[in-house]
């Protein structure tokens, strides 16, 4: 059963994926901890008040532990899980699919469709560029592809960061013909390589993402302009304002300095890939909290992404048109 089929009331023994332990004192002193766990489907709070010494041993962030309780919906702290026990994943009862997730398209063809875009740009350096840091056989491409897009929020998940800088690549290389004045090529290569950072940023356990020292200490945006100027500085003849052009895409993207940009965007270039890199992770936001809906929900709880709550609309299935007998 998963997490976003089970109501409240439940009891539980299965095996979840440890998402989070957070080791916290009380009042009194003593220790007790706030786990995180969940599945492909969704996440949900359990607490331990007693016994922490030997219950911490079991939960390691990334790793399935077997729950035992039952599934309560409170009325003030939302779904949670009563304990009753806590006890190693014995292998062959769960499958790892099952606790991960992950994006709606395959990561073959979420490839076809990148190459297939990177194909369309024209400028010979920027084609150069894509080939050196996101081409078949780049050095770097087995990362781009598995790598997560986040640790919250939006593809949090593996093959999420090739899912996010292609949404982001194919919607800038849509919306380029709309707007005078936009130079697609720049445009779509910053798109795909605006969040490169993260590829020194997180770390690609997919059970378990996690910054990195160099995340921590750089941050993305400066690891992904460095990682892209470094690639510049090895193609024969790249042109200086070209450069200029991309790398300022790199480092506005975020779009304001309370968001981790050292600059704000300053082209039509920087702007779109902005606007819609803010677009796709916000939109994001929606795909993960929609699988989290229980069925009949059109809420979803409060999201800090969102600053609110989310709401999905039911669709009813078309009816099938009339056919009068002949």
């Amino acid at each position: 059963m998963l997490i976003r089929e089970v109501s409240d009331g439940t009891d539980l023994d299965q095996v979840l994926l440890v998402r989070e332990v957070d080791r916290r004192v009380k009042r009194d002193g003593g220790e007790f901890l706030r786990l995180t766990l969940g599945d492909r489907s969704g996440q949900v709070v359990a607490m331990v008040w007693e016994g922490v010494p030997d219950v911490a041993p079991l939960v390691t962030a990334g790793e399935p532990v077997r729950v035992i309780g039952r599934y309560v919906v409170h009325p003030r702290y939302g779904p949670q899980v009563n304990l009753r026990a806590l006890a190693p994943a014995e292998p062959g009862s769960y499958e790892l699919d099952d606790l991960l997730d992950g994006p709606q398209r395959s990561a073959e063809q979420m490839e076809g469709d990148l190459r297939e875009l990177v194909a369309t740009v024209r400028q010979p350096h920027l084609q150069a560029l894509l080939e050196r840091l996101i081409g078949p056989r780049a050095a770097g491409w087995p990362a781009y592809r598995d790598a997560p897009a986040a640790k919250f929020y939006h593809q949090a998940y593996r093959h999420g960061l090739l899912e996010h800088c292609l949404t982001v690549g194919q919607a800038v290389s849509a919306i380029s013909a709309t707007f005078a004045g936009i130079d697609r090529d720049v445009a779509v290569t910053g798109a795909l390589l605006h969040d490169i950072g993260k590829l020194e940023a997180y770390t690609h356990d997919p059970a378990n993402i996690e910054l990195t020292d160099d995340g921590r200490l750089q941050g993305e945006i400066a690891l992904g302009y460095y990682r892209v100027r470094r690639e510049i500085e090895e193609i024969p003849g790249f042109p200086p304002s070209l450069a200029k052009e991309l790398g300022h895409i790199i480092l506005s993207h975020h779009g304001t300095h309370e968001h981790g940009s050292p600059v704000l965007p300053a082209t039509r270039e920087a702007t779109l890939v902005h606007m819609i890199d803010n677009l796709g992770g916000r939109l994001g936001s929606f795909d993960r909290l929609e699988k989290e809906l229980r069925d009949g929900e059109r809420w979803s709880s409060f999201d800090r992404a969102l600053g609110g709550g989310a709401y999905f609309a039911a669709h009813e299935p078309l009816e099938e048109p009339r056919r009068d007998a002949a």
